[in-house]
């Protein structure tokens, strides 16, 4: 019997994935706990409109990735700190900082996507790459000064 997998289901098969497994399988184990569904005409149609929107839908995030990052190139974010002799700061400047300037000026970014080695401890201008999208990296530029 054909099904179409509706979620994981260790050792048959992936979620939207299609496949033949024993008539028994499928309808004492699979069809009542809700983990696939029979691979009829009308449902196969279904999952190529899933899949077909699920495309569409991973294109737009990839375009206002791409958008995203043009503005991030452009822009240099200002943070303050407290520093001593040499530049050096008081304390740290975290991606977390980071994120929270960036959303004081409008743009929202996760802090998990700022890829930043170790905290900034000096003044000055330090670059580093924001991963928006799988397929879109940006660099920022972070210019700390003196409090």
């Amino acid at each position: 019997m054909k099904v179409i997998f509706l979620q994981d289901v260790k050792g048959q098969g992936k979620k939207g994935q299609i496949k033949d497994v024993s008539e028994g399988y499928a309808s004492n184990f699979l069809l009542p706990r809700g983990l696939a569904r029979p691979a009829t005409e009308g449902n196969m149609k279904t999952l190529e409109n899933q899949n077909a929107a699920e495309q569409r839908r991973k294109e737009q995030e990839k375009i206002e990735a791409q958008e995203l990052g043009k503005k991030l190139e452009e822009m240099t974010v200002q943070l303050k700190a407290k520093a001593g002799e040499g530049g050096r700061l008081f304390g740290a400047i975290t991606s977390k900082q980071i994120a929270e300037a960036l959303a004081a000026s409008g743009i929202k970014v996760d802090k998990r996507k700022i890829e930043l080695e170790e905290p900034i401890r000096h003044l000055g201008v330090t670059q580093m790459t924001v991963k928006l999208h799988p397929e879109v990296k940006v660099t920022l530029k972070v210019q700390v000064t003196e409090e």
